[in-house]
């Protein structure tokens, strides 16, 4: 029984951290507040990039297209200067341009922020600060499409990427609207937004892999492969099911619930 307990809470945290990762409401956020109220121990980081690298999966499939496109014509462009790659080429230099904020942050002071900021308390400011920002870009349509981009525009909506470390802020959430805050379209802004969060998950996944290697397989090995499983189908769930509410435009419905979440949270704990 216990067994069976312990593969079902492998499942649920997958499945919730997977359908909440695409969507502006925070997975790292939402996972502090299960673990919290339902007395689940915190999983570490290496369980919480195992999971991501399962929404990473899902974010390449429903994206395939567009990176077979901008690895063949970045690769066309580097081989023979075809002007008609540029644009797919740039677009490459700014997802790496993109990348760095939050790469740094992490090496830098990764294990601080798992360690003193995945408080329950903080989670609940953070939602809510996440739903204002949500609030402020609800009417938002930008017309900055991705051949109009420049590396100010990667660079800041890295820097946004970088904040949403912190449990609460979320990763989706504040790049997109760092991207529509710089004039993006939003279908721009979601495309750059989920191809921006390739790489770092990649490179977060292959960092944490001796540290996933350190753990007793025979104990952990079926309930991580099972929560990874559930965070791919969840997180592409979620992403076909958020690029449909971008597209309404309807964001203030994920604004509201940021609010109440974390209002919630704080008055739980008052």
């Amino acid at each position: 029984m216990e067994d069976v307990m312990l593969l079902l809470k492998y499942i649920l945290l997958g499945l919730f951290q997977g359908f909440t990762e695409p969507i502006p409401i925070s997975s790292s956020g939402h996972l502090v507040i299960l673990q919290e109220f339902i007395n689940m121990k915190n999983e570490g980081l290496d369980f919480l990039i195992l999971v991501n690298f399962g929404s990473l999966i899902a974010v390449l499939f429903v994206y395939r297209s567009d990176i077979v496109r901008l690895c063949r014509n970045g690769l066309g462009y580097l081989l023979t200067k075809d002007s008609e790659s540029k644009s797919d080429f740039d677009f490459i230099l700014y997802l790496i341009i993109g990348s760095i904020p939050a790469g740094v942050l992490g090496l830098l002071y990764g294990d601080y922020i798992e360690m003193k900021l995945d408080k329950v308390w903080i989670v609940g400011i953070t939602l809510i600060i996440t739903g204002l920002a949500l609030w402020l870009i609800r009417n938002l349509r930008g017309d900055k499409n991705e051949g109009q981009l420049s590396w100010k525009d990667a660079f800041i909506v890295g820097l946004a990427q970088a904040v949403a470390l912190i449990p609460g802020i979320s990763r989706s959430g504040a790049t997109i609207v760092a991207a529509m805050l710089l004039g993006m379209k939003q279908q721009t802004a979601l495309r750059f937004s989920f191809l921006l969060y390739v790489p770092v998950s990649l490179g977060s996944m292959i960092l944490s892999i001796d540290t996933l290697m350190t753990k007793d397989l025979s104990i952990v090995g079926i309930p991580y492969v099972l929560a990874f499983l559930a965070s791919v189908i969840a997180s592409y769930v979620a992403l076909k099911w958020f690029m449909d509410i971008m597209a309404k435009g309807n964001l203030k419905y994920f604004s509201f619930y940021c609010f109440i979440v974390g209002g919630s949270v704080l008055f739980l704990l008052s």
